[in-house]
């Protein structure tokens, strides 16, 4: 399975992947995911906020298992990254079969639909429609960089945006999630790869609009200028000072500038920062410092500086009941927070959610570089199959 998702939607250039929502490289990871649920005799079903299913037993019994992840990736990302939540879900089922266990409840593995939020800015978005956290008038109102319309994106790749909305009625049918995902960070050994999160730290993405006036950079005065870059720049230093001091994180990754041009003064950066802490007291108050900075910049340098919140997580704490449950069937596995959502986070306000991490040996994430033993993935398929053994066929 593993050999066969490989290659989809990698930029040969970089090495890393460009699975975004409902483009070609999406289109092709999700016929992949039918095939292996077809492939297995499962029940296949998309969702009306296409998210795809596979269903093993009768769904509508309830108390249902459910396990997966995503398919898709943040630009050039790396291979593990959703994906092998999804490959571990299915070669769990297999070993389950060749135990010979028997199924007490319906199980199902899922591909929530365009999680990272690489096209539209917004993360979680098959998870969020599903769960009622977004709209489907807020999620109508989405548009990539290139001004596509987040429903224009669907009814291209042949599905129908007037169905997305929250899913109650599915959601009521789930007893339990649980979601393998690659660990991103360093705190798993080779003698314990396999642990059990507890809480993912509140985060959020925030849009800091930075409005100048376009002018020539050969002619023009420095003191007669108002360029908006010089306030991005010192905002960026002011964010990781802030989030240093205050032991959370802040990072400007995504820029736009106009118009773009090596000898013009821009007119408009648009800088996209995304912020995370351990509570969401400390995470308020970092980007309101962040914001409070860039304004007393932006007086300074003629540049006026808009804030939009664009998403928003608060901590979430998965169930205890659930996770206690997880680390004693492992053994005793090791419980740790992380500073990354998940489709997961987004589902626990709905139903007892749970997530298993695999050791990253190198920590990186959201890279090529991004890794994960092959040992260490055998041993998180098998400690998947455990947790699926102990809650669906007991």
């Amino acid at each position: 399975m593993w050999a066969e998702l490989l290659p989809v939607g990698r930029s040969a250039s970089s090495g890393g992947y460009r699975r975004f929502a409902w483009n070609s490289a999406d289109a092709e990871a999700r016929a992949w995911f039918r095939e292996q649920a077809l492939k297995r005799g499962l029940t296949y079903e998309l969702d009306r906020n296409g998210n795809q299913w596979a269903w093993l037993g009768d769904p509508a019994a309830g108390d249902a298992v459910v396990t997966g992840s995503h398919l898709d990736s943040v630009p050039d990302g790396g291979a593990f990254d959703g994906p092998l939540g999804v490959v571990s879900s299915f070669a769990a089922l297999d070993e389950l079969r060749a135990r010979g266990a028997e199924f007490t409840k319906p199980l199902a593995i899922v591909n929530f639909g365009d999680e990272e939020g690489a096209r539209f800015g917004v993360a979680c978005i098959g998870s969020r429609l599903t769960a009622g956290v977004l709209s489907p008038k807020a999620a109508f109102e989405l548009r990539d960089a290139d001004g596509v319309r987040l429903p224009d994106a669907m009814e291209k790749a042949g599905y129908d945006p007037a169905a997305i909305g929250a899913d109650t009625e599915r959601l009521g049918r789930i007893g339990a999630f649980v979601e393998l995902h690659v660990e991103q960070g360093r705190y798993l050994t080779a003698e314990q790869p396999v642990g059990v999160a507890s809480a993912i730290w509140p985060h959020g993405r925030w849009r800091f609009d930075f409005h100048g006036e376009a002018n020539h950079a050969g002619t023009t005065w420095i003191e007669d200028r108002r360029d908006p870059m010089l306030t991005f720049a010192d905002t960026v230093l002011t964010a990781r000072q802030r989030a240093q001091l205050a032991g959370s994180l802040a990072t400007f990754g995504k820029v736009a500038v106009e118009p773009n041009g090596t000898n013009a003064i821009a007119s408009l950066i648009r800088g996209w920062l995304d912020s995370r802490a351990a509570d969401e007291e400390t995470l308020h108050r970092v980007v309101e410092e962040i914001h409070a900075a860039a304004v007393a910049r932006g007086e300074q340098d003629g540049v006026k500086v808009e804030l939009t919140r664009e998403s928003y997580t608060p901590v979430v704490d998965f169930d205890g009941p659930l996770r206690d449950r997880l680390a004693a069937r492992l053994g005793g596995a090791p419980v740790l927070p992380t500073g990354a959502g998940h489709d997961a986070g987004i589902l626990a306000s709905a139903v007892p959610t749970a997530m298993l991490f695999v050791r990253n040996p190198s920590g990186v994430s959201h890279s090529p570089a991004e890794h994960a033993e092959l040992a260490d993935c055998l041993r998180g398929v098998e400690a998947l199959a455990d947790v699926l053994e102990d809650l669906a066929c007991r």
